[in-house]
């Protein structure tokens, strides 16, 4: 059963230790809907971050813009909610814990953030865990039904295509939508529908929980949890034969490579990255490597002027004039 917003905030509270969940619980419902990160920091004041803005908790529960009523997060507090994010087998989620995260059932993601241990291969772990951020997965079906015909191109495939945004504006949550019309060909002219491979190096597109999507990806969708750009690209070419490679924030030349081999073997991309316009993405010398080649055929820019996931613009990848 598909929960609601409130229902999919109160899964999430147990796996907060009840000193804390108690007061999270407590807040409106009005204001539960649209949490969308839980903040833990050891000796701060409890956080929760929703539509743009920060706020406070009380104990019984009230938001505050100012701290001076909030209840303070008490060490043992964030020791209690690992140990319940962890499932009290902080071994068994090393792997995660070194990369700086824990994806919980229902996709949602977990930051960490303490002392970071090195060894010979790099990150082996990080522990004395100070803060915790709890970021809640919410998925918007049919965001992209407006979008979609701005992508698809007359040979029967799609543009390649670059979804722009600064952080939290919902350039992932569209690019899920994307992924799951295109995969399921939901609306699509003549029944069309692609083979898609998705490359989930920050586990955020599908919220892979044992090895299963907890987000709506499309019945002809693979996916490759925790894997760079460069080599889940390789891989998919070899074995998965996608018509589609889609990838989360873009960003260094490692991807740009990636980007080239996926044309190269005739597959389209569909990717994200950070971004405020076009101007902000020419400052960034990989990202210009991919402007001026003229790679993508489309660029579609969000922001948070009417609400997360403002279209603002989708640009033409060759004239850079507006499509709609």
């Amino acid at each position: 059963m598909k929960l609601d917003d409130i229902s999919i905030y109160n899964k999430v509270l147990e796996y907060i230790c009840l000193e804390l969940s108690h007061s999270l619980g407590n807040i409106g419902n009005e204001y539960k809907k649209d949490v969308e990160e839980i903040r833990l920091r050891a000796g701060m004041p409890l956080n929760v971050y929703l539509k743009g803005e920060n706020y406070f908790v009380s104990p019984d529960g009230e938001l505050n813009k100012t701290e001076a009523k909030a209840l303070l997060v008490k060490p043992e507090y964030i020791h209690k909610t690992f140990q319940l994010i962890s499932n009290y087998s902080i071994y068994a989620f090393q792997e995660e814990i070194k990369n700086g995260f824990i994806t919980l059932r229902g996709g949602h993601r977990v930051g960490i953030g303490g002392k970071v241990l090195y060894g010979n291969m790099g990150i082996e772990t990080i522990r004395n865990i100070s803060s915790l951020n709890i970021r809640i997965a919410r998925e918007k079906i049919g965001i992209s039904n407006k979008i979609i015909q701005y992508i698809l191109d007359f040979n029967n495939s799609i543009y390649n295509t670059l979804i722009v945004s600064p952080p939290q504006c919902g350039k992932t949550t569209l690019l899920r939508d994307i992924i799951r019309t295109l995969s399921n060909g939901t609306n699509l002219p003549n029944g069309k529908a692609f083979k898609i491979g998705v490359i989930d190096e920050r586990s955020e597109i599908s919220g892979m929980y044992n090895g299963i999507p907890q987000h709506s990806i499309g019945i002809r969708t693979d996916v490759l949890d925790g894997c760079n750009k460069k080599d889940g690209t390789t891989i998919l070419i070899r074995a998965m034969s996608p018509d589609i490679i889609a990838m989360d924030e873009i960003g260094g030349i490692n991807d740009v490579e990636a980007i080239h081999e996926s044309l190269k073997a005739g597959i389209k991309v569909i990717a994200t990255v950070h971004g405020s316009d076009l101007n902000d993405l020419l400052s960034k010398r990989s990202l210009k490597i991919l402007i001026e080649e003229k790679v993508f055929g489309r660029y579609i820019f969000l922001d948070n002027s009417r609400g997360v996931g403002t279209v603002k613009e989708i640009l033409d990848g060759k004239s850079f004039r507006s499509v709609k």
